[in-house]
């Protein structure tokens, strides 16, 4: 192998070794992140600590149960999943329906919006919780379980980014977002309102996590209906927490941001 040869190899990258640069990029930021010096110091100063104490509790190293990211002058959280949640339940406040429809959104706010509204949840893998107001059933978001124009409300919720992908197990299918989007469109009801959060950027596949919209894709997707209120929750915290109808200037700085979009069934569709 001559100079030159390893010269042009080393300039043309080979998918190999791109998977090692992804890898072990995250393998360094996951060691650096993990603050284990910090935490086997407070561990053996807690053990000193112990013995001028009575014994109300069993100490043993089998036991240990570091929680390395915790020590932070903040509380931590993810912004796509605290905002759009409390955007959404902030938009059920004022439509009040009779009872909401939910595929295979957030839990967190199924559960919760069950407190004040009737929640029918529903996920290719249903969940067993039992409270009242709350129901969960099993239902295919490419083949959805209702009457075509049946629903008043609906929500679904950072999901179908990943439909299509095989990230959950579900068949690759590049079309999977677009089939999960006429789905949801047949079965809202005229008048009816629909909650769909994605997000939101330039407009590119994250294989095999999720797909990024632009805001204007996902309005086309959506002809047909009326857009009431687009939220965008900012990637960068200064930009604001749930910016409601974000300036375009804003709109258009995004990588991955997060769109909350409220839209409403027209009567002629």
């Amino acid at each position: 192998m001559t100079l030159n040869s390893i010269s042009g190899y080393t300039k043309k990258p080979t998918f190999i070794f791109t998977l090692l640069y992804v890898f072990g990029k995250e393998f360094l930021l996951f060691f650096d992140k993990l603050n284990l010096g910090s935490f086997l110091i407070d561990l053996f100063r807690f053990k000193r600590l112990l013995r001028n104490y009575e014994d109300r509790f069993i100490f043993n190293w089998r036991d240990l149960y570091p929680c390395f990211k915790d020590k932070s002058e903040e509380t931590p959280f993810d912004r796509h999943y605290v905002y759009h949640p409390a955007w959404a339940a902030r938009v059920l406040a004022r439509t009040k329906p009779q009872f909401h429809i939910d595929i295979s959104s957030s839990l967190h706010f199924s559960t919760l919006v069950s407190s004040f509204i009737p929640v029918r949840f529903f996920d290719y893998r249903p969940v067993d919780l039992n409270l009242t107001n709350f129901c969960s059933k099993s239902a295919d978001l490419l083949s959805l379980p209702f009457e075509t124009s049946s629903i008043q409300s609906l929500s679904c919720m950072h999901v179908v980014e990943h439909v299509g992908l095989g990230r959950y197990g579900d068949p690759l299918d590049p079309e999977g977002d677009l089939k999960a989007v006429a789905e949801l469109k047949r079965v809202v009801a005229a008048d009816g309102d629909l909650l769909f959060v994605v997000p939101v950027g330039v407009p590119r596949i994250m294989f095999n996590a999720h797909r990024i919209y632009s805001p204007e894709q996902i309005e086309s997707l959506f002809s047909g209906f009326d857009l009431l209120e687009f939220a965008l929750i900012p990637e960068n915290p200064s930009d604001g927490g749930l910016v409601i109808q974000p300036s375009q200037k804003l709109v258009a700085s995004q990588k991955y941001g997060c769109g909350c979009f409220w839209f409403r069934k027209k009567h002629d569709t």
